[in-house]
């Protein structure tokens, strides 16, 4: 007869092993951060030691501890006791930059739990999915949690949807859409805009429902940031040829210069050719936009056409028909040119979601699926670094012109 194998897993030498080395990393992550914030303390008091009232006694002083509590982290619950500081100073208090007021859990914790949602994890599983990344002690993210969470998240994102954009300035914006699937069979259609401010650094601009990326949703989208105070026109634009977004963009922005992503037409004209002659056609593509001219590129954008029309006519169709919005960027500066020629920036963000192709079923509504992509986006957003050759962003929004990506030199630049 066979023997019993029940529990023999649990058992094991290197599950116990494993157990010892996770509880070591856990012990030595809670002293690292008890000592880190207790060290922020020290610095905060010292700061002020001089500082003291009528009394002749000091100002700010330590004043006990916080109630201990649990943030939990990749590690698991780490169980922290705050020093609390007593700040007598009019309208001064002591908030903590390592762990702020009511936070429980790690940023990568909260980056996950969109992110889980987003994949299909529904509410019920998420507690043994936690379990599974951060262990058993991921008390307090229960199914409950979680709804409490989403709730939150959508409170969040219709008080961020509806803020004042009067003080706004944005040189480029991304526009992209991005598909998900919800149990209820819709396919919604979520409208991605992302902008670069006058000093490089990207922010997320309108996450906004949408059908099939048409011009009318793009069109109300963009009246609805006008109406919240976003009246200065972007400079470039750049995304997907195949968007509804272009014609709004003409009603609402009509000075905003267009540039079609290169990542998206590459996409597009492979489909079009057989497997055997993609390669060679990518590199030619390849050459087009990585040319250190625009007359060089168009030397290689005719070189394509010249080779693959006769074959394969709707490669070159599709190739040929943004031609005049294919190159603007060559009107820019060129250390811009790696971040304005194709949506990367939302492609970037939702690598993990794939676009387009994954289906998501996880979301019950489209109004959870657009809170989910607003957290995805906040979380990807605190890791989005400023533009390459930044500080050439106010030339490009005084209008300086630029010529295969040099400033143009005038008798007035020379002045």
């Amino acid at each position: 007869m066979k023997k019993d194998n029940i529990g023999e897993e649990n058992n094991h030498p290197s599950n116990a092993f494993a157990d010892i080395l996770e509880e070591t990393l856990r012990l030595g992550a809670r002293r690292l951060l008890q000592e880190a914030v207790d060290f922020e303390v020290d610095d905060y008091i010292e700061m002020y030691k001089a500082l003291r009232g009528l009394d002749n006694r000091r100002l700010v002083i330590r004043n006990g501890y916080l109630p201990e509590r649990a943030i939990q982290t990749g590690l698991g619950a780490i169980k922290i006791r705050q020093p609390r500081i007593r700040d007598k100073r009019d309208g001064k208090s002591f908030t903590s930059r390592i762990l702020p007021k009511y936070v429980r859990r790690s940023p990568s914790v909260e980056a996950v739990l969109p992110i889980l949602y987003l994949k299909g994890i529904s509410t019920g599983d998420f507690s043994e999915a936690l379990e599974a990344l951060l262990g058993v002690n991921a008390a307090g993210l229960s199914a409950s949690t979680i709804c409490r969470l989403k709730e939150g998240w959508k409170e969040e994102f219709k008080e961020w949807s509806s803020r004042d954009l009067s003080m706004k300035h944005y040189v480029y914006v991304w526009a992209d859409g991005i598909y998900f699937n919800v149990r209820t069979g819709d396919r919604p259609c979520v409208l991605v805009l992302i902008g670069a401010d006058p000093s490089g650094k990207k922010e997320r601009i309108a996450i906004q429902d949408g059908f099939r990326e048409s011009a009318l949703s793009w069109k109300e989208s963009l009246v609805d940031l006008k109406r919240r105070g976003l009246t200065q026109a972007p400079s470039l634009a750049t995304g997907d040829g195949a968007l509804g977004f272009w014609k709004a963009l003409e009603e609402e922005f009509s000075e905003t210069k267009h540039q079609r992503c290169w990542v998206h037409k590459t996409s597009n004209v492979l489909d079009k050719l057989p497997k055997n002659v993609q390669c060679n056609a990518k590199r030619l593509i390849h050459e087009m936009y990585l040319s250190p001219t625009k007359q060089d590129a168009l030397k290689a954008f005719d070189d394509f056409i010249r080779v693959y029309e006769a074959k394969y006519p709707r490669a070159c169709e599709c190739l040929k028909k943004d031609k005049e919005v294919m190159f603007t960027f060559y009107a820019f500066p060129a250390m811009h040119w790696q971040h304005i020629r194709t949506t990367n920036p939302i492609e970037s963000t939702f690598a993990t979601v794939r676009h387009r192709t994954r289906q998501t079923k996880g979301c019950t509504s489209r109004q959870t699926a657009l809170s989910m992509v607003f957290k995805l986006v906040k979380q990807a957003e605190k890791r989005w670094q400023r533009l390459r050759g930044y500080k050439l962003m106010h030339k490009v929004v005084q209008g300086v012109t630029f010529i295969n990506g040099e400033e143009k030199v005038t008798q007035k630049n020379i002045a």
